[in-house]
């Protein structure tokens, strides 16, 4: 923080020149440029005396009191013979003019330039140039809010250079706006310290303690900084302290060791060896209290401080700890100390403010951080509408906002260079509309027409909506219609109509259906006739123009798929003709392996593998002989422990005999399937659930080999009302699960039987609904969904364990009100989700895998366990060694090794010749 003094005399210093002096316009513009330099320098050593030794002004470096003495003689002595000294023309000085020139051309073009105005103020200051510096500085500082080094560079060059009291009051002005733009405990401190060197004019020292008191409020309760403030303070007050003035001493040492502080310790020790009397006990409690205070702040405070600038992510972690505290002194500290490092982020200016205004409400606090955040951030949209709500909530006059008194031309040259903004800065840099839907213009038009009876400029605007793309839009016409409608006239609303039956290419039958509506309420029967031509001829023209769109999507879809099989029948060749090779190379061992194959058919001897379900159940002989062997060697058997109750409980659903389906039942019996396969004792649990529907005769529910619930049962009524009402249940949960509640019915009998109880074809009184949160309830859309008509059932779509998939169908009560829904709530934000709204109409279902899908390429029918459910193998490895696999089915099996190729059989073409480990070790070896 080097003075207006330092800076200069860090400038190459100019040597005198021998010889004869240069004449000509040119030296005596050099001479003057020297001496102001000098008179500048002399000026700032004369301030420096005149401020008293009370005051430490900084020197530079190597520069003593004397040399100043000696350059302002040198400067007079210069001035009364110029002639006697002669000064060589630095050429750093030149282009630092030319800089200076090139830098004030470029802020006359862009006053927004920050760069620009910091490196001009540093070209200014080094050239010595008082007035146009501070100039400069006022330049800045009304367009920006300046950093706490710039304020502290231009209070000190201001200091050394205030010799009287006027100059005093306008150190104390660049003071108070320094202390506004940013909260700074360094700021504050030299404040009070230069507020001390004026003790002795009238008022000093009420108006030292004010600002102390102030300062106190700002940052004391920063907790690294604040200390440096209430020391000073401190010491200032022991400085003048009288015997009647100790209890101020007192109050400030209390006052401090209340707040958590770092090096509290040390003011507790201080305080201990200063005063006189023992320290109150409720002193010592609020040091204590406000010690372990200290502690919770530490770990923020040290990740500050282990952190590079500018900490954003450890300021708001540092906020969020202090909201939950919710204390509104430190949470606006907190913010402020944030701010001082990341004045350039809006969303944490947007976050402060939002605090303010819900909270604290005060009005100048309020308006103040408004008006910092759209000075630090000026291109940031929101935080202007926040402050002019803000001004607007609390009240301020229109004169504050805007000078101009004809508000309707101000607002129609804001729009216009808003629209122009636009066109010259996104559409033609960017290739892209700014403003596809036009919000822009349709809010001015809504205004010309409603605020300002201009429904012709309104119509103007609108014209210039639709030719910007936006004739396509059923909604645009709508919102065109529905301004018409409210402030213009019956025969512009049927023009605008006429004109959107037309051009809509997206809900053609809702603009047709408002089009009919209006000419039978409001027209003739002329005007009816006509409406119906138009609209009968633009559906005919729409409906053909979809059917030939959906039979060239039919045509493309078709051709997708026959490149998908071509591709697939490739794939299947390739396999087969691989597969065959291998067959071929593996056909046939040598000779001298015999050995080798003679262990391997040992497995032939192996038992077959039996099944998981006979190892799982063990015979009751060998339980009871494995009681008497128990019995023998003395020991007990608790034959009902807790680990094989599972299996006693299954073993007794295993030996329930299995009971056929009556058929002839059908029609007073339900089946009811997904349900948990944890649930124990399903006969217990759904029986109170169906008899509500009638009396139940038998709930059977169907058990695996092992035991296990399968998940299923089927319920008979005694009547077939009940059984009917059952069906109601449908989907109800069970467990956390929704039960599926379908009529019994043989699908072998009946294969054309649909479960599916709902539509699958085109519904435009449905809507269908995706992306919505998982936590949304069915209420709460239904509550969305009812401001757009009348809602006659919403479905929200679930999978089997009964989670929501994000899906929904809402029908209304006729297509218009559905039409109307679409074009409001596609697109609608709920809870940060986009939701996507659209009429239903589901894809066809595909038909059913039928039996010969699996059969492989020119072969039977394979089995579904050997092919796999896609109609692939489950593996492509064969994890079985060679030694170890059976030999097919289509091979004679001898007793060792497969069976000796007949006499008469014919050797294959393609069959390798057999060689022996001796033929494979001379191909080795072969060099």
């Amino acid at each position: 923080m080097a003075t207006a003094a330092a800076s200069s005399a860090s400038e190459p210093e100019a040597e005198p020149q021998a010889g004869p002096q240069a004449e000509g316009e040119e030296d005596e513009v050099k001479a003057a440029r020297t001496r102001r330099k000098v008179l500048s320098r002399a000026v700032a050593a004369a301030t420096s005396k005149t401020m008293g030794p009370g005051w430490d002004q900084p020197q530079e470096e190597g520069m003593s009191e004397s040399d100043g003495d000696e350059e302002y003689a040198m400067a007079s002595s210069a001035e009364s013979s110029p002639g006697e000294y002669e000064w060589e023309y630095d050429e750093e000085d030149e282009k630092n003019q030319l800089e200076i020139e090139r830098l004030e051309e470029q802020l006359s073009i862009n006053v927004y330039d920050y760069n620009c105005h910091v490196d001009l103020i540093r070209l200014l200051r080094l050239e010595g140039e008082l007035s146009r510096v501070r100039a400069a500085r006022q330049k800045m500082s009304e367009i920006f809010p300046l950093t706490e080094e710039l304020w502290l560079e231009w209070l000190h060059d201001e200091i050394s250079m205030a010799l009287d009291g006027l100059d005093r009051e306008h150190v104390y002005d660049l003071f108070e706006k320094a202390v506004k733009d940013y909260i700074c405990p360094n700021i504050w401190l030299e404040y009070g310290q230069y507020s001390v060197g004026g003790i002795g004019q009238k008022g000093g020292l009420e108006k030292v303690r004010s600002v102390f008191e102030r300062a106190l409020s700002s940052v004391g309760l920063h907790v690294t900084k604040g200390l440096a403030v209430w020391e000073a303070y401190r010491e200032f007050e022991s400085a003048i302290m009288e015997a009647a003035r100790l209890d101020k001493v007192h109050s400030l040492f209390r006052r401090q060791l209340a707040i958590p502080l770092y090096d509290m310790e040390a003011t507790f020790a201080e305080y201990e060896e200063w005063s006189e009397d023992p320290i109150p006990e409720s002193v010592i409690q609020s040091y204590h209290k406000a010690l372990q205070q200290l502690e919770k702040y530490k770990p923020y405070e040290e990740a500050l401080l282990q952190a590079e600038a500018p900490r954003l992510a450890e300021y708001q972690a540092y906020i969020d700890f202090e909201m939950k505290i919710g204390d509104p002194a430190r949470i606006q500290l907190i913010f402020e100390r944030a701010l001082v490092e990341n004045c350039l982020v809006p969303d944490l200016w947007i976050r402060y403010s939002q605090y303010l205004d819900r909270q604290l409400k005060v009005k100048d606090l309020v308006l103040s951080v408004h008006s910092r955040a759209v000075r630090n951030c000026p291109w940031t949209v929101a935080l202007w509408s926040r402050y002019l709500l803000a001004m607007e909530r609390h009240g301020v006059d229109h004169q504050v906002i805007s000078d101009s008194s004809q508000e309707l031309e101000e607002l129609r040259s804001t729009f216009t260079r808003a629209l122009e903004h636009l066109q010259q800065e996104v559409e033609e840099r960017f290739s892209e509309s700014g403003d596809p839907s036009c919000v822009i213009m349709q809010n001015w038009a809504r205004i010309e027409a409603r605020l300002c009876n201009n429904m012709q400029k309104a119509r103007e605007l609108w014209d210039s909506i639709m030719t910007r793309g936006n004739a396509k839009y059923a909604n645009m016409w709508l919102e065109y219609y529905s301004l018409e409608r409210a402030h213009g006239d019956t025969q512009h609303c049927r023009k605008a109509l006429h004109r959107a039956v037309q051009c809509t290419s997206d809900y053609p039958e809702h603009v047709c259906d408002v089009l009919l509506t209006m000419e039978r309420t409001e027209g003739t029967l002329e005007d009816w006739d006509v409406a119906v031509q138009k609209t009968e001829t633009r559906l005919a023209r729409v409906n053909e123009q979809r059917l030939k769109a959906a039979e060239k999507e039919a045509a493309l879809a078709q051709q997708e798929e026959e490149k998908a099989e071509q591709r697939k029948r490739a794939r299947a060749e390739k396999k087969a003709l691989k597969k065959k090779k291998k067959t071929r190379s593996t056909d046939t061992r040598p000779a001298e392996e015999d050995g080798d194959k003679e262990w391997g058919d040992e497995e032939e001897e192996q038992p077959a593998k039996r099944r998981r379900v006979e190892n799982s159940v063990p015979a009751a002989g060998a339980v009871h002989d494995g009681a008497q062997e128990s019995g023998v060697t003395g020991k007990p058997i608790d034959v009902d422990r807790p680990s094989k109750q599972k299996e006693k409980a299954a073993s007794l659903k295993r030996d329930v005999p299995k009971v056929p389906h009556d058929s002839s039942k059908d029609s007073v019996t339900v089946f009811v399937s997904n349900l948990p396969y944890s649930m124990e004792e399903p006969d217990e649990k759904l029986r109170p659930l169906f008899e509500a529907c009638g009396e139940v005769v038998e709930i059977r529910p169907i058990f695996s080999n092992r035991g296990d619930f399968r998940g299923y049962c089927y319920v008979e009524f005694k009547e077939e009302k009940s059984a009917l009402q059952a069906l109601e249940l449908d989907r109800k949960s069970v467990e956390g699960r929704p039960m599926f509640v379908s009529p019994c019915v043989d699908k072998s009998k009946n294969p054309n039987f649909k479960v599916f109880r709902y539509s699958t074809a085109l519904e435009k009184h449905k809507l269908f609904i995706s992306g919505l949160p998982f936590s949304c309830t069915k209420e709460e859309l239904e509550d969305i969904c009812k401001a757009h008509g009348t809602v006659k059932d919403l479905r929200l779509v679930t999978n089997r364990a009964g989670k929501p998939k994000g899906l929904a169908y809402v029908e209304y009560e006729n297509e218009s009100q559905a039409s109307q829904a679409v074009m409001k709530m596609d697109g609608m934000t709920i809870r940060e989700n986009v939701i996507k709204v659209a009429i239903s109409n589901p894809p066809q279902r595909k038909a059913p895998e039928k039996p010969e899908a699996r059969k492989a390429p020119g072969g039977p029918l394979v089995p579904r366990q050997i092919y796999g459910a896609r109609g692939k193998g489950r593996t492509q490895l064969s994890l079985l060694p060679r030694a170890l696999q059976r030999p097919g089915a289509g091979t004679p099996q001898a007793e060792n090794g497969p069976a000796p190729r007949p006499a008469n059989a014919a050797p294959e073409a393609t069959e390798a010749p057999k060689m022996s480990n001796a033929d494979f070790a001379k191909l080795l070896l072969r060099k």
